[in-house]
């Protein structure tokens, strides 16, 4: 599972994708601020 932490200001969103073609697209759009990770 590829996971997206995604920084704001006083808060942490994460998102999930099963695909590594899906997570990199969302990060195009998500900004400097965001970190791609996978887990098992």
């Amino acid at each position: 599972m590829w996971v997206i932490t995604l920084f704001e200001h006083k808060s942490v969103r994460i998102y999930e994708y099963a695909q590594k073609v899906e997570a990199i697209h969302a990060m195009k759009h998500l900004g400097k601020n965001a970190i791609l990770s996978y887990t098992k």
